[in-house]
């Protein structure tokens, strides 16, 4: 089980200990409750205590979460991890094309998170599988994880104020003229499609910012960030532009020069809550992605 120990300074004496676990370490109504009836403990000078203790100058509080719980259905699978970085709150993976994130009907037992299960079999840790992002079965990159509900509930909260950063690198058909821009165009679910998005004027507000890298002769290697994270949104954007993603036969691609989207999460960048400080991540483009540029000729 994950246990946190802090100390009361003043500005916290004659508070609740409720208000300094909610407001202060940002912990959810729902985890508190977790606490309460689920198996974990709080203690204020090493005697047991409830929310409504009142805090003074110096206490040491030490919160015990529950036991983490894993669904039944989520199997535990070797399959081989690249770990970027590890420590006992995060683990950061670079996830390969061709595996789910979670996993699905058709693939029950094939995902990164079935992956990351037996990772933690092996290693003796007692925790299931908290993504903080997901990427698609075949994009390629860099996955944060979460070891313990808390690190995610916090984590969750950075990325909807945009504290957690990612970038991407895609393969686009034809030439980009201008060098950077900005697509702030909606997206929602395509009628009669569970899978397809499209822009659309009722859909949820999505904007992609991209640069130029290199323009070939009908192609063009783009680096992308999100303002918001809709479902395909690069995918989609791309694609409204007329220039859907080498590979992405779902938006309009082909599959000539390779055979998944060309899209890959090279660089993610997030603030470490328990380290206290912002931390950064990149990895290479995939391999895939390399042999069609070299393929192509460049013209700038």
């Amino acid at each position: 089980m994950i246990s946190f120990t802090w100390n009361v300074n003043e500005a916290f004496a004659g508070q609740m200990l409720r208000y300094f676990l909610r407001e202060e370490k940002q912990l959810s109504r729902q985890a508190l409750t977790d606490i309460k009836f689920r198996g974990g403990s709080i203690f204020v000078n090493d005697q047991p205590v409830n929310v409504r203790y009142v805090l003074k100058n110096g206490d040491k509080i030490t919160l015990t979460f529950p036991p983490e719980q894993r669904s039944e259905y989520m199997k535990s699978v070797e399959i081989p991890l690249t770990i970027v970085f590890e420590d006992d709150h995060f683990l950061i993976i670079h996830k390969p094309p061709h595996l789910p994130t979670i996993p699905s009907r058709l693939e029950p037992n094939w995902s990164l998170a079935n992956g990351v299960l037996f990772y933690y079999d092996q290693n003796d840790i007692a925790s299931t599988f908290h993504a903080v992002n997901r990427l698609d079965r075949d994009t390629s990159g860099l996955v944060l994880i979460a070891k313990h509900r808390y690190a995610h509930d916090l984590l969750t909260r950075q990325q909807k104020s945009g504290i957690v950063k990612r970038s991407y690198k895609a393969l686009i058909h034809g030439r980009v003229p201008a060098d950077h821009g900005t697509i702030n165009a909606p997206i929602g679910r395509k009628p009669c499609s569970i899978i397809e998005r499209e822009v659309r004027s009722d859909g949820q507000e999505a904007i992609t910012h991209f640069r130029v890298i290199h323009r070939y002769n009908d192609v063009t290697l783009i680096e992308l960030s999100l303002e918001t994270g809709r479902t395909h949104q690069i995918r989609v954007h791309m694609a409204h532009l007329g220039y859907p993603l080498l590979g992405d036969d779902l938006y309009g691609g082909k599959r000539e020069l390779i055979s998944r989207q060309a899209l890959h999460s090279d660089r993610l960048s997030f603030f470490h809550p328990f380290l206290e400080e912002q931390l950064t991540f990149s990895v290479l483009l995939e391999q895939d992605m390399v042999d069609v540029c070299c393929q192509l000729e460049k013209v700038e």
